[in-house]
Formats: structure tokens, C-alpha cells, sequence
């Protein structure tokens, strides 16, 4: 027979919503106490129920992160940070994934969530607005949307994008494209924005015939790149969405037998594990996306537990890296 908290309650010679409050830390149970409870719980062998702490405390103890782009590299390297500072919160993280806004937005309300991560919301999509009304909490990682304020944990782009351009300038390019996220992303706007910014502000336009967008994936920046390099006065440096994309860049410019950086220079962003292997050595824009996923589960944890009047928007600035995919432009 399983043993149940009745049983550590009369080992313990307590209540049984005594054992229950020692058991999660009551501050209103004394330290005698709480130590008498976890012996008789330890001698027992008793585990508490995750069901009835449910029950008891109204909570699930698990956070949803929402990833509608699951095959894009970067959430992967944000999973495992994120899992552990929400552990450490005695939270657990649930992944859930998913296309239609409205079937994510039910799905994510019926699960039983104490709050949700949004990593990969569009700009326009609803599903905030449906969480917001059903009163569940979530925080905004990396992408936000405008429909709705809430936490938010965003990458500033425009500090690394000046250095980069300064740094491309340095080095005589002047003939400059870009092959740039979806303009229904805030990520895909911002970083187009700093981009477009930080080239008028030192005189270089960006003009329309070297620019592509596309997803954040590597299929979308190989595609772009080949268009780019196929154009009869093809940039000499591309400037890529995200460090995925700047992949695709790679393979297209050695599918074109093109030298990179000789003939062609990349710069990507987010400064992936990958983008520092010998095999790449990526020039990129880097931000320590590793923080970023820590304090969004501390902002989630704050928001289900304190309730805090104002929304929080905390910023991580970018530095530019430079590696072997940058280099002077070839003399033609």
C-alpha cells in the first residue's frame, strides 16, 4: 500500500495539512516542525503527489514554451537554459508546438499551465490577446508581438550592427546586401531597421535589388544567396537575418564555387556554437541569448507568483564578432 501524507501525519504527530504546508516550506510551520515532518516523511518513504500540490496550491508548477519553428537552430540552444533556471524555480518547462494561432492558444489554456514562454510569435498573431483574456501569463521571448504589452526579454541589434558596418567599411565594402528574416517577426524588423540605420548613417545605401527576406532557416538563406551572387554586380558582403540563414549563405556561395571571403564576404547574427567551429568560423553580431532565456523564465516565474504592476522589458546588446568570413573585397 502507497503511503500517503495521513500516515506522515500521525508519524510526525501533526495534521495532515500541516504535513503539507512543512513539506512546501510553509513559513507559518516553525522550523521543529518542518524538520519532524520530512524525518517521518523520509523514514516512511513518502513522495508528495505533483497532482495534489495541484490541487492544494492551485498551481501546476509547469511552464509552456511555445516554438511554432521547431526545426530552427536557435531554439535548441535555448531549451537547456531555460529548463534549468526553471527548475530551480521548482518549475517544470513543457514544450509545446503548434501552427494554427487559434488551436495553440486552446491547447496551451487546457494544459493546465501556470504561464507560457511565446518564443516565436509573429507580429500580428492572436495568441496573446486569447491568453490575455483567459487571464493565463506569459512572457515574450525574443520576438514580441503588437497586439498585446507583456514581459518581454529582447535583443537590442542596433550597437552590433554599427560595429560590423564600420568594420565592413574598413575593409573598402561598399556594395552591400542583405538576406534578412520575415517582416512579420519584431526580430526580422529590428534587425532591418539597425541594418538600414547604421549604413545611411555613414552614407552606403541598401538598395531594394540586394535585399531578400525569407524564414530564419537555412533553405531561405541558401536561395537568397544564390539569387544574390547570380545578379550581374553582385554584393561583395551579405549581411544575413540569423547565424541559420548565414549557413544556407555558405552553402550557396560554395555551390557557386565562389570564395568566401574572397569573392564574397557573410555576416550572420545570434553567434551560434556552430558559427565559432573551425569549419565556419562565422563573422557574426552576438548577444549572450543563453542570459536571455534565464531571465525570461525569472520574469515568467516573477509573473505568476508577484504579479508585478508594470511590465518588464529587459534588452541584451549586441557586439560584433569578427572571424574568417569577413575579409577585404577582391580587386577587380
Amino acid at each position: 500500500m502507497a503511503v500517503t501524507s495521513r500516515d506522515v501525519a500521525r508519524l510526525a504527530g501533526v495534521s495532515q495539512p500541516t504535513v503539507s504546508r512543512a513539506l512546501r516550506d510553509d513559513p507559518r510551520v516553525s522550523e521543529e516542525t518542518k524538520k519532524r515532518v520530512r524525518d517521518a516523511a523520509v523514514l516512511l518513504g513518502y513522495v508528495p503527489s505533483e497532482a495534489g500540490r495541484a490541487l492544494s496550491s492551485g498551481r501546476t508548477r509547469r511552464i509552456g514554451l511555445l516554438v511554432t519553428d521547431l526545426e530552427n537552430q536557435f531554439y535548441a540552444h535555448i531549451i537547456a537554459p531555460l529548463h534549468r533556471e526553471l527548475e530551480s524555480c521548482g518549475y517544470q518547462l513543457v514544450l509545446h508546438t503548434e501552427t494554427a494561432d487559434e488551436s495553440v492558444a486552446e491547447r496551451l489554456i487546457a494544459n493546465g499551465l501556470d504561464g507560457v514562454i511565446l518564443a516565436t510569435t509573429t507580429v500580428e498573431s492572436v495568441v496573446p490577446l486569447r491568453l490575455r483574456d483567459r487571464g493565463l501569463p506569459f512572457v515574450y521571448f525574443n520576438r514580441t508581438a503588437a497586439l498585446v504589452d507583456a514581459d518581454a526579454t529582447v535583443v537590442a541589434p542596433a550597437a552590433g550592427f554599427e560595429v560590423a558596418v564600420d568594420r565592413a567599411l574598413a575593409l573598402g565594402h561598399r556594395l552591400i546586401g542583405a538576406v534578412l528574416g520575415p517582416q512579420n517577426t519584431s526580430t526580422g524588423r529590428s534587425r532591418e531597421v539597425a541594418l538600414r540605420a547604421a549604413l545611411a548613417a555613414r552614407g552606403i545605401p541598401l538598395e531594394a535589388g540586394v535585399v531578400r527576406h525569407g524564414p530564419f532557416d537555412t533553405a531561405a538563406g541558401d536561395a537568397a544567396t544564390a539569387e544574390l551572387l547570380a545578379l550581374p554586380d553582385p554584393p561583395t558582403l551579405i549581411f544575413c537575418g540569423n547565424d541559420v540563414m548565414a549557413y544556407g549563405a555558405l552553402n550557396a556561395a560554395r555551390r557557386a564555387g565562389a570564395s568566401v571571403p574572397d569573392d564574397i564576404s557573410i555576416i550572420g547574427f545570434d553567434d551560434l556554437p556552430p558559427a565559432s567551429w573551425p569549419i565556419l568560423e562565422l563573422s557574426t553580431i552576438a548577444y549572450d541569448y543563453v542570459q536571455m532565456a534565464r531571465e525570461a523564465g525569472r520574469l515568467m516565474v516573477e509573473r505568476i507568483e508577484e504579479r508585478p504592476e508594470e511590465f518588464a522589458h529587459v534588452e541584451f546588446e549586441t557586439t560584433f564578432v569578427e572571424r574568417r568570413t569577413l575579409s577585404a573585397p577582391r580587386a577587380h
